[in-house]
């Protein structure tokens, strides 16, 4: 049981819940800040405590986690009247944990620091079960004495920890392999549908292509919705959008020619037009079939 430092936690929602459950779990006092009642009523049920304001979260913790969609809410929270950067203290710890952009992370890290407030860039890699069983991949930078401060807690939640940096690295490793993820759904989809063309079965392919030298814990992870045909989201064509939108708002700043990643985020607008918005990213694979003539089974039924 850990009294090292209590935590605030802000944003219950698909990942914040599983990922702060577990640090509530290990013993860390919990503070938790969520607007949504339906998001917080499990968490509060096992013992954490309700803040009503983000000056509340502060005044109660040590250290501040957040677990939020996008660069807006990031902004928002950060710098609105009553935000972070206005009552945050000296010798209190951020720790940002979204794939938001380099761009706004900077102006977090600008605010923190006229503050005295340690800020942490700690993006994390891997799924909701993945969150829930304790096995993500934390992407740490910021001040390294203050990862080693709260590693601990991140071990609550993960099963992989680097530390990549002082400033902006962790936010471009994120971008970096949300942009090869999103790309394995465009490519095995297109690679798949030549297959079936050639009388293979998705089953035969994905057998062996889990055992060959492009073997992949993604492809293995994402193996059964594929052959099942289930593109219930456990990350969605919307938010993979978002995700390539940061890759190409962080390439174009840094004039870093994608002309793949660009191609790639138009697929997914494809998908998008056509109703597949809140669908698992891999449903690129039946996008490919329909281009190539053939109809999906779940649409032929």
């Amino acid at each position: 049981m850990s009294e090292e430092f209590s935590v605030g936690w802000a944003g219950i929602g698909k990942m914040g819940g599983p990922m702060s459950r577990r640090v509530l779990d290990a013993g860390f006092a919990l503070h938790v800040y969520e607007p949504l009642p339906e998001n917080r009523a499990t968490i509060v049920a096992e013992g954490a405590n309700v803040a009503h304001s983000l000056e509340d979260l502060c005044a109660a913790s040590d250290v501040i986690v957040l677990t939020i969609p996008n660069d807006a809410v990031l902004r928002d929270l950060v710098f609105s009247p009553g935000g972070l950067a206005s009552v945050m203290t000296a010798g209190q710890t951020l720790v940002e944990m979204s794939t938001v952009s380099p761009a706004i992370s900077a102006e977090v890290d600008a605010a923190m620091t006229a503050r005295g407030v340690a800020y942490l860039r700690a993006p994390v890699s891997g799924s909701t079960a993945s969150a829930s069983s304790g096995t993500l991949s934390v992407l740490a930078s910021g001040p390294e004495k203050t990862f080693q401060r709260v590693e601990p807690m991140f071990q609550c939640f993960a099963s992989r920890c680097f530390y990549v940096g002082l400033a902006e690295e962790a936010r471009y490793l994120k971008l970096v392999l949300n942009a090869l993820v999103g790309a394995t759904s465009a490519i095995l989809g297109e690679a798949l549908t030549l297959g079936l063309k050639g009388n293979l079965t998705v089953e035969t392919m994905l057998a062996v292509i889990c055992e060959s030298a492009v073997a992949s814990p993604l492809i293995s992870y994402k193996r059964d919705l594929l052959v099942d045909r289930n593109f219930d989201p456990a990350f969605s064509v919307s938010q993979m959008m978002k995700d390539f939108d940061l890759i190409l708002g962080a390439a174009r700043s840094d004039h870093v020619p994608m002309y793949l990643a660009s191609m790639i985020r138009q697929q997914y607008e494809a998908a998008y037009t056509d109703g597949l918005a809140e669908k698992d990213f891999f449903v690129l694979f039946e996008q490919a079939e329909r281009l190539a003539g053939l109809t999906p089974p779940a649409a032929a039924e």
